[in-house]
């Protein structure tokens, strides 16, 4: 249980039952974190459309890729519940363990391509601002993906960010969606 329980399903607006309701159908339950953020219902309308659009069809950046980097993020922050989530994200989309269990070790690892590795330091050096950007670490990124991709990668490591720090800060739990995130 995180350090803020949720509220009984029936205090919230009418369109979040509906959501959670939905949420249950999928996993067997409302997740947490989204009755956590249902809290306060118009910043989780925007998290959830930022969300979204992050999760795109048309998305410049594939789907293993986002969600290699949001494991990174999400390891970074020590949010159990992110890590989880998005590792299995990772098993969906076509990744194996492998991959997962080398994330910590990206850079000496030959599962990861160089697109993967740029992508996945930068996604470090975004995480830890004190460690500075430098322009190598750019210049890499810039090798691999245009303009409109970095962006939308810088978007992505934001969000992540933001959803894993958020989750860490309130103690939300793992729920055992991938067994590789327990390791």
């Amino acid at each position: 249980m995180s350090r803020i329980p949720p509220k009984k399903i029936f205090e919230y607006p009418w369109y979040l039952r509906l959501f959670y309701f939905f949420q249950k159908k999928k996993y067997g339950s409302p997740l947490e974190p989204m009755l956590l953020w249902g809290r306060s219902p118009r910043v989780m309308r925007n998290f959830l459309r930022t969300f979204m659009a992050l999760s795109r069809k048309s998305s410049p950046l594939d789907p293993q890729l986002r969600a290699l980097v949001s494991v990174k993020v999400s390891q970074m922050n020590h949010c159990a519940f992110c890590v989880d989530m998005n590792a299995y994200a990772v098993l969906q989309s076509g990744g194996n363990e492998s991959k997962i269990e080398a994330l910590q070790n990206f850079e000496d690892s030959p599962l990861f391509d160089e697109k993967e590795k740029a992508a996945l330091q930068y996604a470090a050096a975004v995480t830890r601002p004190s460690q500075k950007l430098n322009d190598k670490i750019f210049e890499e990124l810039k090798l691999h993906f245009n303009d409109d991709a970095i962006v939308e990668l810088t978007a992505l490591i934001a969000f992540q960010n933001m959803s894993s720090l958020f989750n860490a800060a309130l103690d939300v739990s793992a729920y055992g969606f991938c067994r590789i995130s327990k390791k």
